[in-house]
């Protein structure tokens, strides 16, 4: 995935009310960029670490940046909650993903029942509805998901258990955001619930997978298929 717009570089000074980040760029201006990351941002946050933003052309819009990325230890974390569903979207368009090389007929935002799933397809496996989540938390050679207590992600493992029993084949796909790890795992630690959630959707049949990414100013690529340890 390549970037709509070149990026603009800037160090992170703060970030506050869970949607909003003070950004000190290149030229020596502050300027306040939107975080669409509302979770705790544990390990990816370091006060006065090489950031980009994207600028934004929405006049309507309060800020005119929108926070992409951070350096952190080295390697780039991307922070953009919404890139993970266009690169769920071009990464299974494409075969990318092992398991959904035969999806079709991919399409985004789909109503089911009560809930709305990030991505819909048909292949040889039948009618497909896939859940994306981003993560970028990481504990050791771990990254971990979530990152704060989530009863929405919950009630999403809920919807996809109903889905199975539906007839349909139900995927939760976690995309990584960064390289510094090897496998996947939930955060139990943070959120109990979540985890006790998941093991119940993989029982009843989810389909669990963990994609990494490799993220750069240059754009967003598919690494690999990241171990999932329950």
């Amino acid at each position: 995935m390549q970037f709509e717009k070149e990026l603009i570089p800037g160090r992170l000074i703060r970030r506050y009310k869970r949607f909003l980040a003070d950004v000190q760029l290149e030229d020596g201006r502050e300027v306040t960029a939107h975080c669409t990351n509302s979770g705790s941002m544990k390990s990816c946050l370091e006060e006065g670490a090489p950031v980009y933003l994207s600028p934004v052309a929405d006049p309507s819009r309060k800020t005119r940046y929108t926070w992409e990325m951070i350096r952190i230890g080295g390697d780039w974390v991307g922070i953009n909650t919404s890139r993970p569903n266009q690169l769920a979207w071009e990464w299974i368009s494409r075969g990318l993903i092992p398991g959904l090389e035969r999806i079709r007929e991919l399409k985004r935002e789909v109503k089911w029942e009560d809930s709305r799933f990030d991505l819909y397809g048909e292949g040889n496996d039948g009618k497909c509805f896939i859940e994306v989540k981003n993560v970028t938390l990481k504990e050791g050679e771990l990254a971990l998901f979530p990152d704060a207590v989530t009863i929405r992600g919950r009630k999403h493992l809920q919807t996809l258990i109903r889905a199975r029993r539906a007839g349909f084949r139900p995927v939760m796909l976690y995309v990584v955001q960064r390289m510094d790890v090897k496998m996947f795992s939930p955060a139990r630690e943070i959120d109990p619930d979540y985890g006790t959630a998941l093991d119940e959707a993989v029982w009843r049949g989810v389909e669990i997978m963990a994609a990494q990414a490799r993220v750069s100013p240059d754009g967003i690529e598919f690494h690999r298929m990241l171990p999932v340890a329950l």
